[in-house]
């Protein structure tokens, strides 16, 4: 019987039985055969196929096994929980972001706790400057989501916090170009903050500002599937933006 689910992801991920034999470096046929016959691969090559695909091991194979590690991976995931944003230690943010090198993603609403720390501006620029990819993600202040946020949050000044982030962010946007600054319009279930392979993950709960809500600190692990899970919500996020023009910003500053 054939594997269809392991032939779909192939064709989600934009990849082929032969890219995907060399990322994990095995035959293309033996590839070919783990989806026209059904065949189960060695546990580590699930877990390499997962991986490649962006996928959760059990999504392709049902294996009791699988569903056991799967579970204890996703586990070893949360590196650390905290009851409240405002309980997560000050460097934490600084020190994440510090240690990235390839990407810094920031999806938020607003975030202005972080659009208001020049530490923060300074750090980004490095990291744009040394080959990081950079992207900040601010809800877009007239959409119907952000209001409702606002209202969740037993306020209705959402809009008004992130204009003053887009304030704050216009000399790094001006200076620093190839920072990607994008506005969404997408219901927002958490804010992410991401550094590579870590991550922190601030739910959104109703009637709470998003400083007196849980914060997990994920690390990636190879088989785990709770880290990019949300990795994938930045993306799809990030595609279905808009890039933040001058005359936003214009709107807000009248200048």
């Amino acid at each position: 019987m054939s594997n269809e689910r392991l032939r779909s992801a192939l064709l989600a991920r934009g990849m082929t039985v032969q890219s995907l034999a060399e990322q994990i470096n095995v035959n293309p046929k033996t590839v070919e055969r783990w989806i026209t016959q059904g065949k189960a691969p060695y546990r580590r090559h699930q877990y390499a196929t997962a991986a490649a695909l962006r996928v959760d091991v059990t999504t392709l194979w049902d294996d009791e096994r699988n569903v056991d590690s799967a579970a204890d991976l996703t586990k070893a995931e949360i590196a650390a929980v905290y009851p409240h944003r405002h309980t997560v230690p000050p460097g934490l943010w600084r020190d994440l972001y510090g240690r990235a090198e390839r990407n810094l993603d920031v999806l938020v609403y607003s975030g202005l706790f972080l659009s208001e720390d020049p530490l923060f501006h300074d750090l980004v620029r490095a990291k744009v400057k040394a080959g990081a990819q950079v992207r900040i993600l601010l809800g877009d202040p007239g959409c119907a989501a952000v209001r409702q946020r606002g209202i969740d949050e037993g306020h209705q000044i959402m809009d008004g916090k992130i204009r003053n982030a887009l304030v704050l962010y216009r000399p790094l946007m001006r200076s620093h170009p190839d920072v990607g600054f994008r506005l969404h319009e997408s219901t927002l279930y958490n804010s992410i903050y991401r550094a590579d392979d870590e991550m922190l993950v601030n739910p959104h709960v109703y009637g709470f500002g998003a400083y007196m809500a849980p914060v997990l600190h994920l690390r990636r692990l190879p088989g785990g599937g709770l880290f990019d899970t949300y990795a994938h919500s930045i993306d799809h996020t990030w595609e279905k933006a808009r890039p933040i023009t001058e005359q936003d910003i214009e709107s807000i500053t009248g200048v």
